[in-house]
Parts: structure tokens; C-alpha cells; sequence
């Protein structure tokens, strides 16, 4: 058994959030390997949100930011199972880097499917068209994929869930939320948000 002590099962849950048996198994698991470990609670916390993903969500918080100038603001709707989960400091964390990512990054949509199909459809034929200007000659199965590409492009930058999460650009909102589904063991939903600014 890899030696596995009580300041590295600290340190893990500080870094992660996970609770203790499952740093303490997932520091074994990984023969004392902190980095290891991170990998596995979090495809641990992944498995466990598809899972949580059909739980009613009853509980949860609207929180804000107003930016300095008081000419941004936005509201998020970030719901929980219980009140208790809607107090957690991760939660009340995870709210407030909401408000600051969709303050920075501005989406439009909260996901994909929020996106209207005429709006879907106006987008592709305009990358359809500029596709096949840039690769003329190509065979029509390579623009086709070059064109989902960057359709994908077009919701990342978009659609709220498939951005880029501004606290770390390796994984997406979605992904950071799953990881807190993960760690705090509740379905947890964005719902809606809403960004202004002043002129806007």
C-alpha cells in the first residue's frame, strides 16, 4: 500500500474539494502520486454529474457582480438541490466566478441548444461559403468538416457552457461545473443569466 499521510490527504482536499476518504483512496489508488490523484477525483466528480444529472433542482442562489465603473453588471441563476449546498463556500465560489467569466467573455446563449435553428442555420452558410472560398478544390467532405470546426468555433464563443472556464482555459464552464457537481455531490445548474452594459 503506498504510504499515503494525514498532510497529503490535506493538501489534496484543499486543492480539490473532495472529501476525505475519497483523497485519502484516490491518493492510494494513484501510489501517492498527487497529480495522479487530481486526475482521478476528477474523473470520479465527472462520472458522478452524468449521474446527478436527472436530480430535481430546487434550491440555489441569483448571484451578481457590478463592475467598478458601475456600467457592467450581470445576474446569474445558479441552482442546487438543498439550501445547505447553496450556502457551501465552493458553491457561493463557483457563483461569483460565473458573474466575473460572463462579465469577461460575454456570451449570448447559455448553450447550445438556446441557439435558434434560423440563427444556427444563418452561421453555417456563411462559414460554408467563406470555407469554400479559402479551399477551393477541396473535396466537399473536407469543407464539410472544416465547417463543423468552425461551427465548434462559433459556440465556444458564444454559448456560455462551451467557453473556455476564465479561471482555467483547459477545461469549459460545463467541465468546472461538473468537477463542483463532483465535489459537492449535487446536481447543480447554470440557468440563466443576464449581462448589461451601460449603452449596450
Amino acid at each position: 500500500m503506498a504510504d499515503v499521510d494525514a498532510k497529503m490527504v490535506m493538501a489534496l482536499r484543499k486543492r480539490t474539494g473532495a472529501p476525505m476518504m475519497d483523497c485519502k483512496k484516490a491518493l492510494i489508488e494513484a501510489k501517492s502520486d498527487t497529480e495522479k490523484a487530481v486526475d482521478i477525483l476528477r474523473k470520479k466528480g465527472l462520472q458522478q454529474a452524468d449521474r446527478k444529472a436527472d436530480r430535481e433542482v430546487k434550491e440555489g442562489m441569483i448571484f451578481s457582480y457590478i463592475h467598478h465603473d458601475a456600467k457592467l453588471g450581470v445576474l446569474a441563476e445558479i441552482a442546487c438541490e438543498t439550501d445547505f449546498v447553496a450556502r457551501n463556500e465552493q458553491f457561493q465560489k463557483f457563483g461569483k466566478d460565473v458573474c466575473l467569466h460572463i462579465a469577461a467573455m460575454r456570451p449570448r446563449h447559455l448553450s447550445r441548444e438556446d441557439v435558434t435553428p434560423a440563427d444556427i442555420e444563418k452561421e453555417r452558410n456563411f462559414q460554408l461559403e467563406r470555407t469554400r472560398e479559402q479551399m477551393a478544390g477541396k473535396p466537399e467532405q473536407v469543407i464539410e468538416k472544416a465547417v463543423d470546426g468552425r461551427m465548434n468555433k462559433f459556440f465556444e464563443e458564444h454559448c456560455l457552457l462551451d467557453q473556455p472556464w476564465v479561471k482555467d482555459d483547459n477545461k469549459t464552464v460545463e467541465g468546472a461545473r461538473k468537477e463542483l457537481v463532483g465535489s459537492l455531490g449535487e446536481n447543480i445548474q447554470i440557468r440563466r443569466f443576464t449581462r448589461m452594459e451601460l449603452g449596450g
